[in-house]
């Protein structure tokens, strides 16, 4: 699950993230992240059990973090997108692929928000949802 954590200027300091990690012992991931003085934001991604979710999330919240759960990170407008394949060889995860009726596949799970994708298309069908 992909998660986005927004620090206040509070808890900026603190390792909250890596209280975490050791706490529960569940892996976390950055994907990406912002911090200045004033607030840090975080996209990770937790690769746990619902429960365990549940207990990451609440750790979060109980020591000053906001949590927002990503659902989805692009969008592809199917009006605009013509299948040309011109996101799938800069995606350096491999979230999309061409499928053999030549249509295009994204698997939402392999994406982590880099955004090369929204640059690399030409029609301009993919955009950032996060």
């Amino acid at each position: 699950m992909r998660l986005k954590l927004t620090y206040p200027p509070s808890e900026v300091q603190r390792p909250v993230l890596a209280e975490a990690v050791l706490k529960l012992g569940v892996l976390i991931n950055i994907l990406e992240a912002t911090v200045n003085v004033n607030k840090g934001e975080l996209i990770v991604s937790v690769e746990a059990e619902k429960g365990k979710l549940d207990k990451v999330i609440r750790f979060f919240q109980d020591n000053g973090v906001t949590v927002d759960k990503l659902t989805r990170i692009l969008e592809i407008d199917s009006d605009k997108c013509m299948h040309c394949g011109a996101c799938i060889s800069p995606c350096p995860v491999g979230a999309f692929k061409l499928n053999s009726d030549l249509t295009l596949d994204f698997d939402e799970e392999k994406c982590i928000g880099c955004k090369i994708c929204v640059t690399a298309c030409p029609t301009r069908a993919i955009r950032l949802v996060t």
